[in-house]
């Protein structure tokens, strides 16, 4: 089975080099920050239907502090 990191990528000339999922504009934060909403995973894919059910799942030890650059 893939792990988690594998489904994130980074590119500097992509939503500001931020984490994305899977070289989508999809930002790994904005889908932490919909879980911590309290969206489920069914609610989150409804809203982002490119993203995958594997892709998306609550994530209890993903660094989400990690995600988002300081500055």
């Amino acid at each position: 089975m893939e792990s988690w990191q594998h489904r994130i990528t980074t590119n500097p000339r992509q939503c500001g080099g931020r984490p994305c999922i899977r070289g989508m504009r999809i930002r790994v934060a904005d889908v932490l920050q919909l879980f911590a909403a309290g969206l489920s995973a069914e609610q989150i894919l409804a809203r982002c239907p490119t993203l995958k059910p594997p892709t998306c799942k609550p994530p209890c030890n993903t660094p989400g502090r990690q995600l988002t650059p300081r500055g």
